[in-house]
């Protein structure tokens, strides 16, 4: 079974997230922030959710499929059914498991579900651009400042191949992102190399904070730039060890309430090696249609 170490290396040692390819392509205006003191216009924009004196919500919530990518591997179908019954309404993939594209995309209309992003390997989206729509990175990118610049015009470059497409494309991290290379933060260089016309940034909440990052810090900073996020929690230090949405120390009402200034639009739940994915996606589900911000 590949481990998240070998996933890492092999295929999204640091991830960029865009829009899923044309066959899959479904409608999904489904924002967050969404006014729960009104059921009118359930597509609005984020700004509804301003108003003074009302809580927001999140409208809908997707699920970054790497979480279930061994029940995938077994039987999509089936995995697909269930997610869609846990409550989810849209869904982020890694692979495809040898599916045809145009029988999977009839699979999740069926399910009435959204496939708005995917993660994909950075040569792909290089040489494949009409295979492949989002990227990942090899570690040795992280060698020195100026590898890292030499990276950040690669994004821009294949942002303007998704901006042609008529698509977004963005940059997903983990943590090695933030550890310093020659007295820069790689995050940091990523995000004022890239223009933000053409790159978005997906922010993996869980691991910025095991990383010592702060997204607050980092959304006042760099404000638009994170239209995606993950969200899977921490228990906090020593171990940091990574938990569902709600069972951590993260403080997910600060995250949300600041969804307009960082620009966030779809939240995608994940745990990298839940010990039971159902429940764990289950419990992570609740938590967020739950939460008022």
């Amino acid at each position: 079974m590949t481990s998240r170490r070998e996933f890492l290396q092999t295929v999204a040692a640091a991830s960029a997230a865009a829009t899923v390819p044309d066959a899959l392509r479904a409608q999904a205006n489904g924002v967050v922030g969404v006014d729960r003191a009104s059921t009118r216009d359930r597509d609005e924009t984020h700004d509804r959710a301003s108003v003074v004196g009302r809580a927001s919500t999140i409208d809908r919530i997707g699920l970054q499929l790497y979480t279930v990518r061994r029940e995938m591997a077994v039987d999509v179908p089936a995995t697909i059914e269930k997610v869609a019954r846990a409550g989810y309404r849209e869904v982020e993939f890694a692979g495809y498991f040898n599916q045809d594209l145009v029988k999977l995309r009839t699979l999740l209309d069926h399910w009435r579900l959204a496939a708005v992003s995917c993660h994909v390997g950075m040569s792909d989206v290089e040489a494949k651009w009409d295979a492949a729509l989002v990227a990942s990175v090899p570690r040795g990118t992280y060698a020195s400042v100026a590898s890292l610049k030499a990276l950040a015009a690669r994004l821009e470059a294949v942002g303007h191949k998704a901006r042609d497409a008529g698509i977004r494309f963005g940059y997903h991290n983990h943590n090695t992102e933030f550890v310093p290379v020659e007295g820069s933060v790689p995050y940091e260089i990523f995000l004022s190399e890239t223009d933000p016309k053409l790159v978005d940034f997906e922010m993996d909440i869980y691991w910025i904070t095991q990383a010592g990052g702060d997204p607050l810090a980092y959304f006042a900073k760099h404000p638009g730039r994170f239209r995606l996020i993950h969200a899977k929690d921490s228990s906090g230090p020593p171990n940091q060890e990574m938990r569902d949405v709600g069972s951590g120390v993260i403080d997910w009402k600060k995250i949300f309430g600041q969804r307009a200034q960082a620009g966030i639009e779809k939240v995608f739940v994940e745990h990298d090696e839940p010990k039971d994915p159902w429940k764990s996606i289950a419990a992570s589900y609740k938590y967020l249609h739950d939460l008022t911000f």
